[in-house]
């Protein structure tokens, strides 16, 4: 150590008050400046800060109420999508039973329209066998007639007029009938 820094180590052990308290002098230049200190950041920097700190509050307060009202947007616009999306499952659900009904009744058309259609397939089989067996009787009875003609031509030997031909296969006819009726 240096001797300059004994002698004045020496000297503040024999007085020991600047060990705990500082200068008077130095006290009261300290305090002032303290105050004046104190008083400028009073004066010019707390307004400031009290500016900064309502500008802060002002802006929390306002992003507070516009997340309310985004909130609230929010809630009207999920309440209008859950509605978009029942009225949407209740038209589907329509439009499927619209669907089920008109294929219900295009199934029956149909079976109606097959029906019908069978209904006249068997009328008009019925018809042609009608008409078949028109035709096949009236050429057997042709043929009948032939027939006995040239049997009655052997068994007379001569010719039969045309009306006298005429009742005789008739009378023929209705006796095979007859017959063929017991």
């Amino acid at each position: 150590m240096s001797p300059d820094l004994l002698i004045l180590a020496a000297e503040e052990e024999k007085s020991g008050l600047f060990l705990i308290l500082p200068d008077p002098a130095e006290l009261v230049w300290g305090a002032v400046s303290f105050v004046v200190i104190v008083f400028l950041i009073w004066k010019f920097a707390m307004p400031a800060l009290d500016r900064t700190l309502e500008a802060r509050r002002s802006a929390v307060v306002s992003q507070l109420e516009e997340a309310e009202q985004a909130k609230g947007a929010a809630e009207r616009l999920r309440d209008t999508r859950r509605q978009e999306l029942d009225q949407a499952a209740q038209e589907a659900d329509r439009i499927l039973d619209a669907a089920r009904s008109d294929a219900e009744s295009l199934r029956q058309e149909t079976i109606d329209r097959a029906a019908a259609e069978a209904a006249q397939i068997t009328e008009r089989a019925r018809a042609e066998a009608a008409n078949e067996h028109a035709r096949v009787r009236e050429e057997a009875r042709r043929e009948i007639t032939v027939i006995s003609l040239d049997i009655a031509e052997k068994v007379v030997g001569s010719q039969i007029d045309s009306s006298a031909h005429q009742t005789l296969v008739d009378d023929y006819i209705r006796e095979l009938e007859r017959e063929t009726a017991e």
